[in-house]
């Protein structure tokens, strides 16, 4: 996959991108190889080449064992990650905290949803109605584990560290048990401002993932700072 671009191979494997976003989008589930052909008019081996391509350039997580398997395609999951997410017409698994938060900001005719958790210290069940106008209003805080450097190390595991807890001092309960290191933490409020604008224009042809200047401006910008977001302290 390397070289130069076939441009109708890079239409094709766009056309291939806009439909799993779709797909997810409309179903909450992620669509097959065959899925993928029946809905563009590609063979099934055509859009498995896409997939590849856009699992290179961190645009899906395809599964490491079943290639046709699409775990993720931010801010959709295949697999629980301790988070659902309900629409009025479409259930979703959420990948993360920032990426449950995201949903209604994403999907154009679902302008709320209802974010459900359990806190991973003390099992407490916690849920928000997240919309597009403002934050939920909640003393619960999210604790990221993984430093945005690191994210792609193994993104099914930051996305599982990417947690809501009751308060901080769940989040060190919790991190006393398992052993880890403290991350980030921060309020629903700043998560929600994350989560706001980081996927705009993913659903759009022609979308670009940010590159790590314009990820760290837009971090600042909704109010993160330190080096687990490449910034100053």
């Amino acid at each position: 996959m390397s070289g130069s671009v076939d441009p109708s191979q890079a239409a094709r494997t766009e056309s291939v991108r806009l439909a799993v976003y779709s797909h997810f989008a409309r179903t909450g589930e992620a669509p097959t190889p065959q899925d993928l052909a029946h809905g563009i008019g590609v063979t099934a081996d055509e859009a498995r080449y896409a997939l590849e391509v856009l699992h290179a350039r961190h645009d899906v997580v395809l599964d490491s064992r079943d290639r046709d398997r699409i775990v993720m395609a931010h801010p959709f999951a295949s697999i629980p990650l301790g988070f659902s997410v309900m629409g009025a017409r479409t259930l979703w698994w959420g990948g993360c905290a920032w990426d449950s938060f995201a949903v209604p900001h994403l999907v154009a005719t679902e302008p709320d949803v209802l974010v459900a958790t359990r806190c991973p210290a003390c099992d407490t069940p916690h849920a928000w109605v997240v919309g597009r106008e403002a934050p939920p209003e909640g003393e619960q805080v999210a604790h990221f584990l993984v430093p945005a450097r690191r994210i792609w190390d193994d993104v099914v595991h930051t996305c599982a560290n990417q947690r809501l807890f009751c308060s901080v001092d769940c989040v060190d309960a919790w991190l006393h048990t398992t052993g880890q290191e403290r991350g980030y933490v921060m309020d629903l409020p700043t998560l929600w401002r994350l989560a706001r604008g980081w996927y705009a224009g993913r659903m759009e042809r022609g979308y670009i993932r940010r590159d790590p200047v314009s990820a760290a401006s837009y971090f600042a910008e909704v109010g993160l700072h330190g080096a687990f977001w490449g910034l100053p302290d």
